[in-house]
This record gives structure tokens, C-alpha cells and sequence, in this order.
């Protein structure tokens, strides 16, 4: 525990850039839900008969459902104002709801929709269901769409999760843009609202591409916009605890990233094993003009691989991503708490958060403890912070009298960051000191 002073250290300061807020991130979702079921319901003149009521049910599942997977994909096209704005680890719980719901509305698409058709042509709804798939137009495709993304679900379970590596989960996902382009089509083909509606077609065009730029712009083409703009290489690779390395990286103009403390970026490091995949890693250090710095820690075989990387390696950086930042807090008290490696995002906030700041950081060994000595130089180099840091195996009674602690806590803004145990436990002590829940700020590892 160190005590400190001193103006906090000045990294280069992040130009204001726009920031989408999340309540009318989500009104516009629910108005373009509810477009859609006007533009179902301008297009079904009248319903009559227990085929008829299945068949509609059928056809209004099955455009939420694609207006759906729009808006999902839109979700994760990494648009900077809504990474910032809203926060990567919102929009990720927001598409994994998402993604329940879509499903949902899929299958429940598939079998009103193939069980009208039975009722009205008094067929089995199996022989339906075949006579559908191969004499409609674009129906098999739609048939390959659904499984796909059933398969995509499925692998998405936090059981199926636990067993993937982050990169096979990860290439995985990449299967609901095939599911989307073979819906589409399938939608316009045999869409009863779409047949002669242009004004119908064009909004469908208009959401799909619209998706589909952002995509390609923001996925794509911009992460190589930024490596020709910034030429990121490796400088040095440093060993900070057994398993836990900091890569050292330098560029061109790097204040022109706009990287606040706390954020993270995508990383792809162009190695002959490694170009295909970019995984996310918090800045563990504040940028400056100097360079940047992030810590890995040997989780998988992508971040085992990074302690060999060699100097001069080019790396593609996509980003910067993320909103927990300072510009959460509203109060001039902050606590921080971190477990494990959680600590690199919160290390650089640590540094430069205004007001009084106090670190709570615990590990399982003390060999787990990551920039112990830069965390006590900062703790000398401020006036208004505390540091305490913690060894031994977890306890679900771990952050049990934190108001104890910080008789204040109530004032402060809490940022949270660890292994999902520890943050849910943490959060859990925060609420129950009596911490309101829009001052409690957390990240998670959780892909």
C-alpha cells in the first residue's frame, strides 16, 4: 500500500470524437422493428383460417428475423461511435440477446410457416417441408441459412464456449454472413411483401447494404487504411511474470490513433502463423508519442505465440475500441479493482484519472502481480491514490467490507475488471455497499 501525489502523467490527449449513447442506439433498433411490422402488415390485406393465421405468423417471424440479422451484423461492423459511445462489451451482451431472439424468431418462422402450407394444401408437414425446400425458389437456400445459423448458436452456448479456442469460435462466426446473403435472397424471391413493392424492396436493399458498407469499411478496408497511415511495428518484447508478456510497439503519428487509457485494439501481427487472426489486448500502459504497449497472457495458442515474436514484426492495429474510459465517471472519487491480468486496462486509468484514485488489485501468487513497481512509481508520482494489492485463492466473500475500506465508497466511481468470477463477485459487493449501478463500470474477458 503506497500513498502519492503529483498531477497525473499527460499522455497525449484523444481528440473529442462522436460518440453514439446506447438509449437511442436501442430506440432505433425498436423503430426499425417496428417498421417492419407495419410493412408486414400494409402488405397482408386480410387474414382468414387456421393456414392462413400460421402462414402469416410465418411470413412476419421471418422478416423480424432478417431485419434481425441486420442489425446484429451492424452491431459487431466495429462502427467507432458505437464502440465508444455504448461500449464493445454492451454491444457483444447486446448480440448475444440478439442472437437468442433471431434464432427464436427463425425457427418459429420455419414451422408456421411450412405448417400453414401443409394445412392448406392437406399435406404431412414433413412431405410439405420437402415439397418447399426443392420446388420454391431460393427455399433450399434459406433451408442452408437456417442450419448455419443454428450451427452458429450452437457453438455460441457458454458450454460449447468453454471448449473452443478463442480463434476457431472466432472463424466460426463468419458463417452468419453466408446465412445472411443466402436470406436475403430468399426473402426478396418469396416475400409476399416484397412481390411488386418497390418502396419494400428498396428499404431491404437499403438496411442489407447499408450493413454490408459498414462492414466492408469498418472490418475490413479500415484496419489497412490504419496500418499505411501509422506503420505499427514491434520495438521489443519484455517478460513481466511467468507466461505474461508486454509487447512494445512503435509507428508514425501515433497521436492520431486517438487511443484513450483503458481502450483496447484488434491486433494482427503479420507473421507467417499469425496474419489470419486479430484478437483484442487492452493498452496496459497511457499512449504516448513514444509508442504503445500491450500485455499478453499465454491463454491460448495465439497469445502463447506472441513471446516469439521478433523485432520489426508489421502489425495491424484496428481501433481503438471501447468505452471504459474516464469519460465514464461523473464522481471525483474512483475505485478501481482488477484481478489478474485485468489490471492492463486499468493500470493506464490508474495513471491518469483525475481526483482520488485508489487500486485494488488481486491475484491468486504473487508472481501473478503484474507492474508492481510501476504501480508504487505511480503511487509516488500522485498525491491522491492508494494502492493495495492482494494474494491468495478466490473466495466468494473476497470484496466483503469494501465500505470498510473506503467509508466514502458510495461517492465513488468503481471500474471493475477480471476473470467473470471476480467481476460478478465484485460488482455484488459494490451494489451491496450501497454503489449505484450506473457508477459501476466494467469490462470483461468473456468472447
Amino acid at each position: 500500500m503506497t500513498t502519492l501525489h503529483a498531477p497525473p502523467r499527460a499522455a497525449f490527449t484523444a481528440p473529442p470524437r462522436r460518440r453514439l449513447r446506447p438509449e437511442p442506439v436501442l430506440a432505433a433498433v425498436m423503430a426499425g422493428a417496428v417498421a417492419v411490422v407495419v410493412l408486414w402488415w400494409r402488405g397482408t390485406p386480410a387474414v382468414a383460417g387456421l393456414d392462413g393465421w400460421l402462414t402469416e405468423a410465418g411470413r412476419v417471424t421471418g422478416l423480424l428475423s432478417g431485419y434481425g440479422m441486420a442489425v446484429l451484423l451492424g452491431l459487431m461492423a466495429r462502427v467507432p461511435a458505437l464502440e465508444r459511445g455504448v461500449g464493445s462489451d454492451r454491444l457483444a451482451r447486446w448480440h448475444a440477446m440478439g442472437g437468442r431472439y433471431v434464432i427464436g424468431l427463425v425457427t418459429a418462422h420455419v414451422l408456421t410457416i411450412i405448417w400453414g402450407y401443409a394445412v392448406a394444401d392437406q399435406a404431412g408437414v414433413v412431405d410439405e417441408a420437402v415439397t418447399m425446400a426443392l420446388s420454391f425458389p431460393d427455399v433450399l437456400k434459406a433451408t442452408v441459412a437456417f442450419l448455419l445459423l443454428l450451427g452458429v448458436a450452437l457453438v455460441s452456448a457458454r458450454a460449447a464456449r468453454r471448449r473452443l479456442r478463442y480463434e476457431t469460435w472466432y472463424y466460426l462466426h463468419f458463417y452468419t454472413y453466408l446465412a445472411a446473403w443466402l436470406a436475403f435472397g430468399h426473402q426478396l424471391a418469396t416475400g409476399a411483401q416484397f412481390t411488386g413493392d418497390r418502396v419494400a424492396q428498396f428499404a431491404w436493399y437499403a438496411l442489407y447494404l447499408g450493413v454490408a458498407a459498414l462492414l466492408v469499411w469498418y472490418r475490413f478496408l479500415g484496419p489497412v487504411r490504419v496500418w499505411a497511415r501509422h506503420r505499427l511495428r514491434v520495438a521489443h518484447i519484455s517478460a513481466d511474470a511467468p507466461g505474461v508478456v508486454s509487447i512494445h510497439l512503435t509507428g508514425r503519428r501515433l497521436a492520431r490513433l486517438g487511443a484513450e487509457p483503458g481502450q483496447f485494439f484488434r491486433w494482427r501481427f503479420l507473421t507467417r502463423d499469425l496474419w489470419w487472426s486479430a484478437n483484442p489486448y487492452s493498452l496496459s500502459a497511457a499512449p504516448d508519442r513514444g509508442g504503445l504497449r500491450i500485455t499478453v497472457k499465454a491463454l491460448g495458442d495465439h497469445s502463447a505465440a506472441l513471446a516469439r515474436l521478433r523485432p520489426g514484426t508489421r502489425v495491424i492495429a484496428e481501433g481503438p475500441y471501447g468505452g471504459f474510459t474516464a469519460r465514464l465517471g461523473r464522481a471525483r472519487k474512483s475505485v478501481l479493482i482488477a484481478g489478474g491480468v485485468g489490471i492492463t486496462p486499468l493500470r493506464t486509468l490508474f495513471e491518469t484519472l483525475p481526483g482520488q484514485v485508489t487500486l485494488l488489485y488481486r491475484t491468486r501468487t504473487p508472481e501473478e502481480l503484474l507492474f508492481r513497481d510501476e504501480l508504487e512509481e505511480i503511487a509516488r508520482a500522485r498525491g491522491d491514490a492508494r494502492l493495495y494489492c492482494s494474494v491468495g485463492p478466490r473466495s466468494p466473500d473476497l470484496f466483503t467490507g469494501l465500505d470498510r475500506l473506503l467509508p466514502d465508497l458510495r461517492e465513488h466511481d468503481a471500474y471493475v475488471c477480471g476473470p467473470p468470477e471476480m467481476t460478478r463477485s465484485a460488482i455484488q459487493a459494490l451494489r451491496s455497499a450501497g454503489v449505484p449501478a450506473h457508477r459501476i463500470h466494467h469490462e470483461s474477458f468473456e468472447f
